[in-house]
Formats: C-alpha cells, structure tokens, sequence
C-alpha cells in the first residue's frame, strides 16, 4: 500500500502539509482595518477575500495557496471569508477604496493599497516586490 501512497496519495498531504504552512491572520472584526492600515508602514499586509460558494474562487484561492512562499516575518496574509463576515467585506472596500470582487487580493503597503487584483489576474501579482 505504501507504493500506491506515494503515487496517489502523497500529492494530496504534500499539499495539505504545504496550506497547513501558510501563515493565515482571520479577518473578521472591521476594528482589525485599522490596525492592518497601521502595520502595513513596517511590513506588507495581505487581504485574500474568498467567496465559500464560487468554483472560481476555490480554484484560484488553491493556486494562490500552491505557490504562496512567504513567513509570517514578511507579510501579514488575512483570509476573509466574505459571506461569513459581509460587513467587514463590505467596509473593506469602503476603508481602502477598492471596488469589491470576489476572489480578490489587496496588497497593503503604508498605508495604502499598492496592489489589488482579482479571480485570474491574482496569479500574476509578485508579492515579493512589496518585500
């Protein structure tokens, strides 16, 4: 059975292993904007917003996951999960003036939003430029 775990079902824990790595900050309190705002002028905050009811935003949160390589040192990553928390998705917009969509990726750097994307185009964004 161990052949057929490395063939068939490594993949799948490697991957697991790998999102259990990555550094997620919930987002789900609007009083935490503030402070994101606050921490982006010594370090690069990160707002993934996440739709739990689209494909397309499951498949590009999962590529977003699969190359994501950076330590809780170098950037602050929050997930925001929208549905579960729409005023904070709703005020998210508002605090930095960003028009929502879903999924979307809002990079945050003194204070201002220096980089936001969204569905297809996150995959193109280099985070380590705000490094």
């Amino acid at each position: 059975m161990g052949v057929f775990n490395n063939l068939f079902g490594g993949k799948k824990e490697q991957e697991k292993e790998k999102k259990e790595e990555i550094p997620w900050i919930p987002l789900n309190d609007i009083a935490q904007l503030a402070e994101i705002t606050s921490r982006s002028n010594s370090k690069t905050q990160v707002i993934f917003k996440h739709s739990t009811t689209c494909g397309i935003s499951r498949m590009v949160l999962n590529m977003f996951t699969g190359n994501y390589g950076f330590t809780k040192e170098q950037i602050d990553l929050y997930f925001l999960d929208l549905h579960a928390h729409r005023a904070v998705s709703d005020e998210t917009g508002y605090h930095f003036q960003v028009i929502h969509q879903s999924p979307q990726l809002i990079v945050v750097r003194n204070g201002t939003v220096v980089q936001h994307a969204s569905h297809g185009a996150i995959a193109e964004v280099s985070l380590d430029r705000f490094i």
